[in-house]
């Protein structure tokens, strides 16, 4: 599964979306998004061969809340556990567990789910989730790591500008320096600069060569940046508080 993908939900010119998101290797969707269709289209324009694209909904299927309760959590997982190894589907994951549920799988003997999804951003880092996929392989998947679009945040304005980056940069960065997969929703325009994996300055340097000493140097300080912005954005940690979106990972 790719780390950087392009997200569809509320897309309303999907098919032109998903072609530039190619770039990065994948796209997201969902039954409900209602856009499926034109993911399709946009696969079948490509050109691309179908094992070189990673679709989920197809390629990673997601049990997108535990509202459910245990028994039908436990009784869906099951299913699709059946239905992969069929070969309906390629993999299992599910989305906004909390560590009581991903705990509930264990429980009943099932094989741990491939992907968890989950709400992370700087604001809302649920670092106690995390830790946990880490520890029993998990794959963790931010959705909404824009934070859906907030500009009023004044510290990451500040280090936008102050490396030249858009603020969505800064955030798929931290995303991908945590070690989580990032599927941002994203339009046509923006796609590329978020293909760069959040670079710094890495949108600038693409259209002139280089020496290698100056790419040893963007190296090294690409590697003090992550350090030194990435312990200033883990400050800007709010817990749940910091939540845009249901984040239902406390659900009973």
């Amino acid at each position: 599964m790719p780390v950087l993908g392009l997200g569809v939900y509320q897309n309303y010119d999907t098919e032109l979306c998903v072609l530039d998101a190619f770039r990065a290797g994948s796209s997201t969707t969902a039954q409900a998004y209602r856009n499926e269709a034109d993911v399709g289209f946009a696969v079948a324009e490509s050109g691309l061969a179908r094992e070189d694209v990673f679709i989920s909904y197809v390629d990673l299927f997601l049990i997108h809340n535990p509202h459910s309760g245990k028994g039908l959590r436990l009784e869906n997982y099951s299913a699709l556990l059946e239905r992969r190894d069929a070969g309906d589907i390629r993999s299992v994951g599910v989305s906004n567990y909390g560590i009581k549920h991903l705990e509930e799988i264990c429980e009943a003997g099932l094989e741990a789910p491939a992907v968890n999804q989950i709400e992370l951003h700087p604001l809302c880092p649920q670092r106690p989730i995390v830790a946990y996929c880490k520890q029993h392989n998990i794959v963790v998947q931010a959705y909404t790591p824009l934070i859906r679009g907030r500009r009023d945040e004044p510290v990451l304005r500040q280090i936008a500008d102050k490396h030249g980056m858009d603020i969505a940069q800064v955030l798929v960065r931290w995303s991908l320096q945590k070690g989580c997969g990032s599927p941002p929703r994203a339009c046509a325009p923006k796609c590329a600069r978020l293909t760069t994996q959040g670079n710094p300055g890495s949108h600038r340097s693409q259209s002139r060569r280089r020496p290698r000493a100056y790419a040893r140097t963007r190296r090294s300080s690409s590697s003090r940046w992550t350090t030194r912005i990435c312990g200033v954005l883990d400050a800007l940690d709010r817990g749940a508080q910091g939540a845009v979106t249901w984040n239902a990972v406390d659900a009973d």
